[in-house]
């Protein structure tokens, strides 16, 4: 294969800056812009000189891969389509609507013998390649991914949409099982869950709390680890560590001295970095770093923090039949 053949299937905010990235993506051409609205194609498309699309399924033939930037409710119908038909995918997360879609296309990838790769970005975030060489059996983590409210994003509920980020780092980070889940969550200004709360514990002790709000008065997105011989604190946005650790104890007292050392990661573009991995995987027939069963293993947690949320919901309108959480 001398050069991979791409399409993007949906042009919207997110579809724009993919079809930056294939422009420069070396060993890839961007052919096809897919979306249901000429004129938001065209303006992609424009862009990279490709042609523009209105139904995915004419993509048949015509390309080895495709990235998947269509609205969250129809990822599992197009991903489906495009591997069965012999089309590696980048899907943009979350995977699926429901955990049963997620795991139809896992099926399907492995079948068909394709690459499906899903797009946690975060993945690609230096501070987080950075802080994996960090941690040593963490025993606490805290994720706080918090943003104003916006139009973006609310066809699914704000664990999908938003804490599905931080369940994939943390899930990346441990190959224990999840043994208990706990969680809340309330609709605010919509009719699906806006702001949310998890706890899940894992069979190795490591306890991981996520907090996930899409009606918040700022943008916040933080991940804190605790282990035995450090704290370490991780800023998505600076793309930033702060490490903590005990030092020795000053002349004048027995108490050790906390030593804090602020690590910058620089600058760095992880959606480029998203593509030329997938671009790799296509080429070398390599599982993809972030694949089907990385992305299967998010959901099945998202599925247990929903009926854990239905839960404590009907717990509470039993308590109190005259509220409603939404």
């Amino acid at each position: 294969m001398t050069e991979v053949r791409l399409a993007l299937v949906g042009a919207g905010r997110l579809g724009a800056l993919h079809a930056q990235k294939c422009a420069q993506q070396p060993g890839a051409r961007l052919r096809y812009v897919v979306d249901v609205n000429a004129a938001r194609a065209q303006r992609v498309a424009a862009g990279a000189a490709a042609a523009i699309l209105a139904d995915y399924r004419e993509l048949k033939g015509r390309v080895e891969a495709a990235i998947v930037a269509a609205p969250s409710l129809l990822h599992h119908e197009i991903a489906r389509y495009l591997l069965e038909e012999g089309i590696d995918v980048l899907l943009e997360k979350p995977m699926a609507a429901t955990v049963e879609q997620a795991r139809d296309l896992a099926a399907v990838a492995e079948r068909a013998g394709r690459i499906l790769q899903i797009g946690h970005l975060e993945r690609f975030n230096p501070a987080v390649v950075h802080a994996r060489s960090l941690l040593s059996r963490p025993r606490f983590t805290e994720c706080y991914r918090l943003s104003p409210f916006t139009e973006r994003g609310i066809d699914v509920d704000v664990v999908l949409d938003l804490m599905v980020h931080d369940l994939d780092v943390v899930l990346s980070m441990t190959a224990s099982e999840v043994v208990s889940v706990e969680a809340l969550g309330v609709a605010v200004l919509t009719d699906r869950i806006d702001l949310a709360n998890a706890r899940l514990r894992f069979a190795d002790g490591l306890i991981a709390n996520f907090s996930a709000s899409r009606v918040a008065a700022r943008r916040e997105r933080k991940i804190r680890f605790f282990q035995p011989d450090a704290y370490i604190s991780l800023d998505y946005q600076a793309r930033s560590i702060s490490v903590y650790r005990k030092g020795e104890p000053p002349p004048d007292s027995r108490w050790p001295q906390i030593v804090v050392e602020q690590l910058e990661m620089g600058d760095a573009d992880p959606l480029a970095e998203q593509l030329a991995a997938f671009v790799d995987s296509v080429r070398s027939r390599r599982r993809p770093p972030v694949d089907a069963r990385d992305g299967l293993r998010v959901m099945e947690a998202i599925e247990r923090i929903r009926k854990a949320v239905e839960v404590s919901t009907a717990d509470t309108v039993g308590e109190n039949p005259g509220v409603a959480c939404g």
